[in-house]
């Protein structure tokens, strides 16, 4: 889709606020997650829930990208239970030193956006894999 809509990207801006929504997000740590510029107000994040898209940054569409892509991968391991993927993203896991994914999220911007994936991803994982060795 290389030229959405009005309305396909406010759908798609009002998915990824209420997934970070579920999975325990404040307004204020959803701007930095989402890449949006120093300085914006967490009551954007208000107007992104009701009418205001988000803006069509590269660097925001890559995290929107992450952010679906890792919401993918908890709903493809926990298929009958969509809430446990909230609920993993909160708990304290070992392959992060006993932290919860969401602080992941929170204190690692965009690196902790591709570790999360990889994570939870494995053919994401191979195409990190296979660019890094093509890169050598």
């Amino acid at each position: 889709m290389d030229h959405p809509s009005l309305e396909e990207r406010l759908e798609l801006t009002q998915l990824v606020i209420a997934l970070l929504d579920s999975w325990g997000l404040r307004d204020a740590d959803q701007i930095p997650v989402l890449g949006l510029p120093d300085g914006t107000k967490s009551r954007m994040i208000r107007r992104f829930r009701q009418d205001t898209p988000l803006p069509q940054d590269r660097d925001v569409m890559e995290r929107v990208d992450h952010l679906v892509g890792i919401a993918d991968a908890l709903r493809t391991t926990y298929p009958h239970n969509p809430a446990y993927g909230s609920l993993w993203m909160r708990r304290p896991n070992s392959r992060f030193d006993n932290r919860p994914p969401i602080i992941i999220l929170t204190q690692n911007g965009l690196p902790g956006l591709l570790e999360l994936r990889a994570h939870l991803d494995c053919s994401f994982d191979w195409f990190l894999d296979d660019r890094s060795r093509q890169a050598e």
